[in-house]
């Protein structure tokens, strides 16, 4: 147990002797926090600028359906004229136009509404919601047009027996949280391609002391070499839990990121994670024969699997097949885990993640094991 401690203590002072490991530990992660930040904006709240072209003039009814798209809260609404759109949606000044025909009124008391024009250049996305806010209001008229048959003191009298019901929709304002969440799965992205190359890093520590002849002068004492790869493993994972637990914290308490997700949740899974990364920086030691070997393989696996699923940018940008290919990697589960949980997904349900994870880190651990065992090499560990 002494000659434990004694290996742990030796190996954070080795460590830390270089500076730039804390930033890899603790200040590169809070900048993926605000790169994060940054790419995916700070707020979720957006605000439609609506231009209305009124060709109908002053009509009840058509004045009824631009005061119908005004009393959406996502928009605001000016009255415009038809040669004014392009250069206002060009200048940025309105995300779209609508368009209200001569006698749009008059179409829709005989039940057949003329076409309503929207222009946009920001496509479906700004379109589809003011279409939407448009249609229930027009086939409402529509409807009581097809009633009356053209009859307009008929249609009147039904119109404003319609803006008098009795029947009240209340509603309520959600916060739209989809930006916080966003926010969170990029940091978490970010922090777990962190986590890799920092666990390679200590792990790679075991080459770098044979190279340099510390590792024999270390054995010629009382220590035995599984001692030393465990006090190695030890001091590993005591620095990833601190890594996840300061960067959590400046997350949620100085970034004031909501996840939508438990701390202590947060914490369990990524640990899952970090056992998952010690495994495989293991593993990369047990195959490689020098430093340099170990660099190019860490090169090889880390930055291509977290592009693949999906720590970099969104996994859904990616065609099909790649998608399919990400099960296969621990970040993958990672990221679906904490999707899942924001989406109000219990814990319990997502036991399959967990198990999966877990299974990642017994299988790597086994193989680093089995090719430590194999090797006959003097320069082995176990």
């Amino acid at each position: 147990m002494r000659d434990t401690l004694w290996l742990i203590r030796k190996t954070f002072i080795s460590t830390f002797k270089n500076y730039l490991n804390l930033f890899v530990y603790f200040v590169f992660p809070v900048m993926g926090i605000l790169l994060a930040t940054l790419v995916q904006g700070g707020s979720g709240e957006t605000e439609l600028r609506m231009g209305i072209v009124n060709h109908d003039g002053g009509q009840t009814i058509t004045m009824g359906v631009i005061d119908s798209v005004g009393r959406q809260d996502s928009m605001l609404v000016i009255e415009i004229e038809e040669n004014e759109i392009k250069e206002l949606i060009a200048a940025g000044e309105l995300d779209a136009a609508i368009i209200l025909p001569a006698g749009f009124a008059q179409s829709l008391i005989v039940g057949k509404p003329a076409n309503v024009k929207i222009v946009s250049i920001k496509g479906a996305q700004v379109t589809g919601h003011v279409k939407a806010s448009l249609d229930q209001h027009i086939n409402n008229m529509a409807s009581i047009g097809k009633v009356v048959k053209g009859d307009k003191a008929k249609f009147d009298t039904l119109y404003k027996r319609f803006q008098k019901t009795d029947f009240r929709l209340s509603a309520e304002k959600v916060e739209d949280q989809s930006v916080n969440y966003n926010k969170t799965n990029q940091s978490i992205g970010y922090l777990l391609v962190l986590m890799l190359v920092s666990a390679s890093n200590l792990s790679g520590i075991l080459i770098k002391e044979r190279e340099n002849r510390t590792y024999y002068r270390l054995l010629s004492s009382p220590i035995n070499p599984r001692t030393y790869v465990s006090s190695n493993i030890i001091v590993n994972l005591t620095m990833m839990m601190l890594q996840i637990a300061v960067t959590l914290l400046i997350m949620i308490n100085i970034f004031r990121v909501d996840p939508g997700i438990p701390y202590w949740s947060m914490f369990i899974i990524l640990v899952l994670f970090a056992l998952v990364a010690i495994g495989l920086s293991l593993v990369i030691v047990a195959f490689s024969s020098s430093s340099s070997v170990a660099s190019g393989i860490q090169n090889m696996i880390l930055i291509p699997s977290s592009l693949l699923s999906g720590c970099m940018f969104p996994l859904a940008l990616m065609p099909t097949t790649m998608q399919q290919l990400a099960h296969f990697l621990p970040q993958y589960w990672v990221l679906d885990t904490f999707s899942n949980l924001q989406q109000g997904v219990s814990v319990g349900e997502l036991s399959l993640n967990l198990i999966i994870l877990i299974a990642f880190s017994v299988a790597l651990s086994l193989i680093a094991v089995y090719k430590f065992g194999r090797n006959n090499d003097t320069r082995s560990y176990i």
